[in-house]
């Protein structure tokens, strides 16, 4: 009697999983002729040309999630134009949550009042934003410290700075590594944030995570992965984000790196990295949605090796990180 029991056991698994194959194949088929009938549906309008409205997208966007092989019934529209649709829709979405019925702080300060401060700014170099309110205040304008110092950060300043400033980058570009975040947003609207480390010299990606928490720990521990043993730079550049605290500072000095922070809103200053964001923005994430972190580690997985490989550079003599050589033109004889 248990021999029985255990063969027709093993029967009904065989048939269960018969049966799910036979539904996976028709789900697809389903799935197709929904998608067609969808866009005959928007033929049938009576329009010049056929319009997409508000339900048309979101049927799109909802079928991309279910059905892999959903381009292949795509007609009235191409893939990009759905990627498109997901941006807007990640836009709206969140402008959405932080709307505000009306306008929060203080009211605008005035032109006049803006000079003054920018005036005092220049004039009065040792000046912090409390001596400079104090003064304001003795003037008798009625603005708050904080509004003050705000507007001490946007002041005209002088360029001699700057140029230091690109003078040692330049200067000691062997031994400078730079850090730093940029943001990803996915299918289901949520947010991942990938860590990057980046060498000057050959412009080559140190190290690279993705996540949904950078916590000040979990950006400790992605610094000594980048940088283990005696392979620390000198210098590693890193801007005011609230990730990088004080932890994350300590943890640089014990690697023996000196810390070497931008200046409040300046990405320039950290150029390097900036530019590599951009690159793969421009070149990989504006063309796909992200729909997990598994699948944002493997579109950097891919980027990264096609950067260090194949992607020539124009501060490396249009060469590659990794000393990618020329290869000889096989007609270059011919004429």
């Amino acid at each position: 009697m248990p021999c029985k029991i255990i063969f027709m056991l093993h029967l009904l698994r065989h048939l269960s999983i018969l049966i799910s194959n036979l539904f996976r194949s028709r789900r697809d088929l389903l799935l197709e002729n929904l998608a067609l009938r969808q866009q005959l549906a928007i033929l049938k309008q009576r329009h010049p040309q056929p319009q997409f409205g508000a339900s048309d997208r979101f049927f799109w966007l909802t079928l991309r999630r279910l059905w892999p092989g959903w381009k292949h019934a795509l007609i009235l529209v191409q893939p990009e134009t759905v990627v498109r649709w997901h941006r807007a829709g990640f836009k709206a979405y969140w402008t959405w949550l932080s709307r505000h019925r009306t306008r929060p702080g203080r009211k605008r300060i005035r032109p006049e009042l803006r000079h003054l401060i920018f005036r005092m700014v220049v004039e009065n170099s040792t000046w912090g934003a409390p001596r400079i309110h104090g003064e304001l205040k003795m003037l008798g304008f009625d603005v708050s410290e904080r509004t003050v110092l705000r507007w001490m950060r946007k002041a005209p300043r002088n360029p001699e700075p700057a140029k230091r400033w690109a003078a040692f980058l330049g200067n000691h570009r062997e031994a400078i590594a730079a850090m730093d975040f940029f943001t990803v947003p996915t299918l289901t609207f949520g947010v991942l944030y990938c860590f990057l480390a980046i060498a000057h010299d050959r412009r080559r990606i140190v190290h690279w995570e993705v996540t949904r928490h950078p916590t000040s720990i979990w950006v400790t521990q992605q610094l000594r992965e980048a940088f283990p043993y005696d392979t620390s730079p000198r210098y590693l550049i890193l801007d005011r984000a609230t990730n990088f605290n004080s932890e994350v500072v300590e943890t640089i000095k014990t690697l023996g790196i000196e810390p070497k922070r931008t200046s409040f809103r300046s990405p320039w200053q950290n150029g390097v990295a900036e530019r590599w964001i951009g690159n793969c923005r421009r070149e990989v994430l504006d063309h796909v949605i992200v729909l997990n972190e598994r699948h944002m580690r493997r579109l950097m997985k891919e980027y990264v090796g096609y950067y260090h490989d194949d992607r020539t550079h124009l501060a490396l003599s249009k060469g590659t990180p990794t000393g990618r050589e020329s290869e000889k033109n096989p007609f270059a004889g011919e004429k």
